[in-house]
């Protein structure tokens, strides 16, 4: 098994490796982040805007993983992140209180849902199978394009995806 990169383990289990916004910055997709300052300010139809997103721009949409020094501006003032590293546990997994207030108060309905779903997969299979569950996890089954969490169409061959 390749190495995993520790800083996108996050602790919530939302893994940063298939994050969009960590996608559209490790790759400097342009358009990627001109469409997901739109989403976070509410311009996309049907999607939540996020609070403090107002005046989101593309050049916002940057991210280098939960545990690194560069964090998404909603990543920095996470409660979940701030919370296990108080309680010294690397992640929600390693918590008997969970899901807490944290997790259940989530603005995000796919981030809620993901969470929900991997904190006790994580907590069953550990940390390495974790992560390579979710690579593996957000790939199109029509065509084999490596996704993102919370896509609902491949943005190569337009499958609808359900991969939350």
């Amino acid at each position: 098994m390749t190495e995993i990169n520790r800083k996108l383990v996050s602790p919530c289990g939302l893994y940063c490796g298939v994050c969009a916004v960590y996608i559209a910055h490790r790759d400097n997709n342009r358009k990627l982040k001109e469409g997901l300052a739109k989403v976070y300010r509410g311009e996309v139809h049907g999607k939540g805007r996020l609070p403090g997103s107002e005046n989101l721009s593309a050049e916002d949409i940057r991210c280098c993983g939960c545990l690194s020094d560069e964090l998404f501006m909603h990543c920095r003032q996470c409660e979940i992140r701030d919370c296990t590293q108080k309680k010294g546990y690397a992640g929600c997994h390693q918590c008997d209180e969970f899901p807490c207030r944290h997790i259940t108060d989530f603005p995000m309905t796919v981030g809620k849902k993901v969470i929900l779903r991997a904190v006790p997969y994580r907590r069953e299979v550990g940390t390495e199978k974790w992560v390579s569950d979710e690579e593996a996890r957000y790939v199109c089954p029509e065509c084999g394009n490596k996704v993102f969490r919370g896509l609902a169409k491949c943005r190569q061959c337009e499958a609808k995806l359900d991969l939350d």
